[in-house]
Order: structure tokens, then C-alpha cells, then sequence
């Protein structure tokens, strides 16, 4: 059979502009998304309205910033397993030299371990510069796990990736230790533009942040994570910048704040798992190079500049959406009339009831 290259066309959209401030820069832009959701364009791009209304708009502040990886050797024993640990951990230094020898822009940063039975998973942390890292800490972690097997007695190869990383599943310990950028974004939004744009009060959205994100997703069973609909924020966004798209599943976990402060209303939302690059696989498409340059995240600025400038606009873009959907979901019917009005034709409608 012929195999050909083809290219899997998702409606674009460009939104906003959004304004954001916090640790990374000031920024004004509107933000690309890649979606068959028609809703999101206007749901995103009322919440990016807000941000431009008040002062100094969505706070984003990078709290963190690490790739990891994690390997697996098998020992003899638990008490073997746990010597080889100590080994490992009193190298560290010797293993940050080795590191060096893998690349430019990669450091190793941190490192983990957890014993079961006789397995020993090594998870390594590494700064990746612009890149998402996925490759590089690969890279890094093979050669670290040959020396290991080379240098630290009674350890054999299990495997280059343990699943203790945690690579595209929803887990604890990411979102406890974090793997990409961890980005916390703050809005203060005026009681009158509460009432005006969002067509709700503070009280309103923080009762429902409670009973629907915390205790919903309590009973649901959610893995360190509160939020109504990040991954269709960030899965619009990874599309449109060329991401690794299958990283929305640990980045779409995050914990989403709403406080009523006498009217007005303070909205947060917290993404500890943001894996977002400028450079690497999938950053070559013209599209993807046109719209990097238009979010400013090709600009000649110091080694992951611009991979932190386009995680702080990817973090506040989820939090448009996820107010604005909150908001909607305050108000009997709003969301549903929305949908039949921009994703369904008036045949399909009437057929629908």
C-alpha cells in the first residue's frame, strides 16, 4: 500500500488579545487555537477581554520549570536496590558532568527514587532550555543509566523508561513534583464587569468552583486536579504551536481558585504539567513558525525565554476559558443555547429539539 504524507486540517482561530503581566514579562497578544469546538474561539476570547479591562490583567507567575525521565534497573534485593540509591544519590555532581556531555541546553536539576520489592526507578530532572525536553532528557537518561549499570555493583537494566516519569498519564507525582512548566495565573475581576460581561456574580462562580470542580472531582475520583475544562484550552493551543498534543493529559491537571473578595471576584488557575517548547519536532511547519512569531516566541532572547513566554500565554489562555465557562455554567441553559448556536445548523437544531 501507498503510504503519502497528508495533513489533518483543524479549524484555527486567532483570540483576543489577552494582557499578562508576573515574572516572566508584560505581554499583549492574541493566542492561536486549533479546535472543532467552535465555542471555545468566543468562550476564550471573552475571558481575554476581561484581562484587557482591568490592571495589570492575568498575573502569571512560573513557579517551576523541569523535564524528567525515569529509568528502572533491577537488583538482587530491596536492600541492594536501596545501596545503589545512596550511590546514585552521593554522585550526583559526577552525574551532573556527564549530563553536560549530552548537549548544549541540558542540566540535570533534581532526582527522585522509589523502592518496590527489588526495582529501583531513577527519576531525573533536567532543564531542557526552549525545547519541551521529551528527547533530551531521554538522551540524557540513556547515558546516565549506562554509566550506572557500568559504575554501581549488583543493578541490572530494567528499562530507559519506568513510568515513575510520569509521560502523558494522569499521576500524583507530577502533579507534587511537577514535570514541564508550573505556571499559577490570578485575576481580579471588578464587580461591574462580573455583572456586565459575565452576566454573574463572585458568589455565584466561587459556589460553583467548590461544589462542581473541588467536590465533583472529589467524588469523581480526579488525580490531583480541580478544573472544569483545561485540557480544551491547552489542546487548541499545543495544535496551533506545534506541541506534543498527548501531553494534555498531564497537563490538563490544575486546580482551579474562585474567591468572592466583596463583589469582586479573584479567579486562579494552577497548571503544574504545562509541556510547551519553541523549538524541537513539530516546530518546522510553516504554520507553527508563523504563529510562534506572532506570540513574540522567536525573538533573540537568553536560552528558554521564549519557551517561558509561550507557557505563561498558554497558562493564561486556560484561564479565559475556564472563567468563562464557569461563568456560563452559573446561569440555567447558557451553555447548551450557546452550543446549538455555534455548533449546530438550524435543520440539525430543530431535529434535536
Amino acid at each position: 500500500m501507498n503510504q503519502t504524507n497528508e495533513t489533518a486540517g483543524v479549524p484555527m482561530k486567532w483570540v483576543g488579545p489577552l494582557r499578562i503581566s508576573g515574572n516572566v514579562g508584560m505581554i499583549e497578544t492574541e493566542v492561536p487555537l486549533a479546535t472543532y469546538e467552535s465555542p471555545l474561539w468566543p468562550s476564550v476570547g471573552r475571558g481575554a477581554r476581561i484581562s484587557m479591562m482591568v490592571e495589570p490583567g492575568i498575573v502569571a507567575t512560573l513557579v517551576d520549570e523541569r523535564m524528567t525521565r525515569s529509568v528502572l534497573v533491577r537488583a538482587r534485593d530491596a536492600q541492594t536496590a536501596y545501596m545503589a540509591a545512596l550511590e546514585v544519590d552521593a554522585r550526583l555532581d559526577e552525574l551532573r558532568e556527564l549530563v553536560r556531555t549530552c548537549g548544549r541546553f541540558v542540566e540535570l536539576i533534581g532526582f527522585h527514587h522509589e523502592i518496590t520489592a527489588n526495582l529501583l526507578f531513577l527519576r531525573f530532572d533536567f532543564s531542557t532550555g526552549d525545547a519541551a525536553g521529551h528527547n533530551m532528557a531521554t538522551l540524557a537518561a540513556d547515558a546516565l543509566l549506562t554509566h550506572i549499570l557500568r559504575t554501581v555493583p549488583g543493578v541490572s537494566y530494567g528499562s530507559i523508561s519506568g513510568n515513575y516519569c510520569t509521560d502523558k498519564k494522569a499521576t500524583a507525582i507530577n502533579g507534587i513534583l511537577g514535570r514541564g512548566k508550573n505556571v499559577v495565573t490570578e485575576l481580579l475581576v471588578p464587580r461591574d464587569t462580573v455583572h456586565k460581561v459575565l452576566r454573574t456574580t463572585a458568589a455565584a462562580v466561587a459556589e460553583l468552583n467548590v461544589h462542581k470542580n473541588m467536590i465533583g472531582t472529589l467524588l469523581a475520583g480526579g488525580i490531583r486536579s480541580a478544573n472544569a475544562h483545561y485540557a480544551n484550552m491547552l489542546l487548541g493551543f499545543y495544535l496551533a504551536t506545534g506541541q506534543d498534543a498527548a501531553n494534555i493529559v498531564e497537563g490538563s491537571q490544575g486546580v482551579t481558585v474562585a474567591e468572592d473578595r466583596d463583589g469582586d471576584l479573584y479567579f486562579s488557575c494552577t497548571v503544574p504539567n504545562l509541556i510547551v517548547g519553541t523549538v524541537g519536532n513539530g516546530k518546522g511547519l510553516d504554520f507553527v513558525e508563523e504563529n510562534l512569531t506572532r506570540l513574540g516566541c522567536r525573538a533573540d532572547r537568553d536560552p528558554g525565554d521564549n519557551a517561558r513566554r509561550l507557557a505563561v500565554i498558554a497558562a493564561a489562555t486556560v484561564l479565559c476559558g475556564e472563567l468563562s465557562l464557569l461563568a456560563a455554567q452559573t446561569n440555567p441553559g447558557e451553555l447548551m443555547q450557546t452550543h446549538i448556536r455555534l455548533e449546530r445548523t438550524n435543520k440539525t437544531a430543530k431535529i434535536g429539539g
